[in-house]
């Protein structure tokens, strides 16, 4: 079995990827309460800002952490469209689950089957994520691990859509984001857990990227993303403030202007 390292810098991998995560649900839940105070197509917007939020900060997560992952006795390198595609796929079920919850006439209901499709949608990023790695070795999963990533991963899921729904402050969505962060990482941790590696030594050339050469500076851009759309939502006017000075503006019933 090949020694596995899962933070090869020190807690930075660790830490960089815990914040990243916590940006992400941040962001997707500044976006989300925006959504549920607005119509048409202005709620489709910020539902679609909030599922690019907490997809690509769940991605940015766990590739971060992928970053400090190394194998003794095997380089290791990544297939670049898998690796893109699990980001779509990230966007995607987070996505439905949020327009499940900003459509549905059921709230409870539609709290339910999101938080599960974003929950399995969640892992199933993870998993494709793994399934990029390409090394001199054979990688096994152990089943009860998988299981539990997976129950993290839609119990985290569900506990976001649920914050989404009632939270409103600006404080108690930090502290939803840094529980949501917890979350995520957990279930990135527990599949790690469940990850072992039988190497055979090759001196054949593996093929794929190295983390340096595309899942860094892919990361990196991630996170100006992050960043640049939490400055965005922060500096947009809620759409109750747009509204205060034009109600200001109307005449009273009864008194001359």
């Amino acid at each position: 079995m090949g020694h596995m390292d899962h933070a090869a810098f020190g807690w930075l991998t660790p830490v960089l990827s815990y914040a990243m995560a916590c940006i992400g649900a941040a962001l997707g839940l500044r976006c989300t309460v925006r959504a549920l105070e607005a119509t048409g197509p202005s709620r489709r917007n910020w539902l679609l800002a909030a599922a690019s939020a907490i997809g690509t900060g769940i991605w940015t997560m766990h590739f971060v952490a992928m970053l400090g992952f190394g194998v003794t006795g095997t380089e290791i390198r990544y297939n670049v469209p898998l690796t893109l595609f699990s980001l779509m796929v990230a966007m995607a079920v987070v996505g439905a689950g949020l327009f499940a919850v900003g459509y549905g006439h059921d709230r409870r209901r539609a709290l339910v089957l999101g938080g599960l499709t974003t929950g399995l949608g969640v892992a199933s990023m993870h998993y494709l994520g793994m399934a990029a790695l390409r090394m001199h070795g054979q990688v096994r999963y152990d089943p009860a691990l998988v299981a539990l990533s997976v129950v993290i991963g839609v119990i985290a899921a569900t506990a976001a859509l649920w914050a989404a729904l009632t939270i409103r402050s600006p404080a108690a969505v930090a502290v939803a984001s840094l529980v949501m962060g917890g979350a995520v990482s957990s279930m990135h941790y527990t599949g790690m857990m469940a990850v072992s590696v039988r190497v055979s030594p090759s001196g054949g050339t593996l093929p794929g990227a190295t983390a340096m050469q595309f899942i860094f500076p892919l990361a990196v851009g991630l996170g100006s993303y992050l960043f640049l759309t939490a400055a965005f939502v922060a500096l947009s006017p809620m759409s109750g403030r747009r509204e205060a000075p034009t109600s200001a503006q109307r005449p009273v019933e009864g008194v001359a202007p």
